[in-house]
């Protein structure tokens, strides 16, 4: 047990070249890994945070754009003045409409009295054949 070592500042290793070499090429590569491994996880989680505040402003906005709470465009405000005039001509028309059905019946109640009549008036006529022709 004589036989122990002592390493200081000043210890001399001897080590092949290639060896050195290869454990600087191994190193380099690992930092060169990692530094692109974190690169990409912050371009990652940049990208996630910019997105995030987008879909929060995107469902604010398709809660709050059909309640009318953004406000509206000019399209649609013509629209619907567009709207509400059509609205107004149909009762017009509808109006119109109804007061056409009561004529309807009253021409035809009009025409059957104007048949009646006539039956009448022929029958009388007859009559008054009748008694010119007995005297």
């Amino acid at each position: 047990m004589t036989n122990q070592v002592k390493v200081s500042d000043s210890t001399a290793i001897s080590m092949p070249m290639r060896n050195l070499i290869s454990i600087l090429a191994a190193v380099g590569l690992g930092v060169w890994a990692y530094f692109g491994i974190i690169e990409r996880l912050n371009s990652i989680e940049t990208n996630y945070i910019l997105i995030s505040g987008d879909i929060e402003k995107n469902t604010d906005f398709r809660i709050k754009w059909p309640l009318g709470e953004l406000g509206a465009l000019p399209d649609d405000a013509q629209q619907f003045m567009r709207i509400d005039h059509i609205d107004q001509q149909l009762d017009k028309i509808n109006d119109k409409l109804e007061a056409g059905m009561h004529n309807k019946v009253n021409i035809d109640r009009l025409q059957k009295d104007v048949d009646k009549m006539m039956s009448d008036i022929e029958e009388l006529k007859d009559k008054i054949r009748d008694n010119k022709g007995i005297k």
